[in-house]
């Protein structure tokens, strides 16, 4: 019997936990991945991807959660078409052979209430490297339109493109790229 009551108790807390635990997708009309590289150190190149989609679970109360991210390499976008061309290239993200770059990150960091960062890993080019995007905003709203829970913020993060076998152009143009990355999603 105290085994029974004692394993009863234990169950109702795991639901519990897994209760205040949510799936969120994330809005592509609200959600952007931006690049910036500095071109031969005089200028900045900027860029997006216009496709992406991912999922977030976020455990507020027990401060956890995971995202998962996905872009489509072959629709980046940086207004120049023959700049595009170059980029889907061999020389940078091989988008042919190499169809979707994949952030997956499951280290949440607060401070306070606050999501302050999610450290995981990033895929491209089929390597995968440790990458954290830290927040410089973060927040949840009840949307009143979708009569939904929204949380989003601005994350950002600098990688070095030889790590993924991105060495075109190296030393003159600059190895450092600043990924921005401006989300919102939707609880579902």
């Amino acid at each position: 019997m105290k085994n029974a009551l004692l394993l009863t108790a234990l169950l109702a807390a795991v639901g519990a936990a897994q209760a205040q635990s949510a799936t969120y997708a994330i809005d592509p009309t609200h959600t952007q991945v931006v690049f910036e590289a500095k071109h031969f150190g005089v200028s900045t190149n900027r860029g997006r991807w216009d496709k992406k989609e991912g999922t977030v679970t976020l455990d507020k109360a027990a401060k956890t959660g995971k995202v998962e991210f996905t872009l489509d390499m072959a629709s980046i976008s940086t207004g120049i078409g023959p700049f595009d061309g170059h980029l889907k290239s061999k020389d940078f993200f091989a988008a042919e052979e190499f169809p979707t770059a994949k952030f997956v990150g499951d280290k949440f960091t607060f401070s306070g209430d606050k999501l302050a960062s999610v450290a995981g890993e990033l895929t491209l080019r089929g390597v995968t490297k440790p990458v954290t995007l830290t927040a410089s905003s973060f927040g949840c709203y009840e949307n009143p339109r979708l009569k939904r829970e929204v949380c989003g913020g601005d994350f950002e993060a600098t990688i070095l493109r030889s790590q993924w076998g991105m060495s075109y152009g190296l030393p003159g143009i600059p190895d450092s790229v600043r990924l921005l990355i401006q989300v919102e999603a939707i609880k579902q």
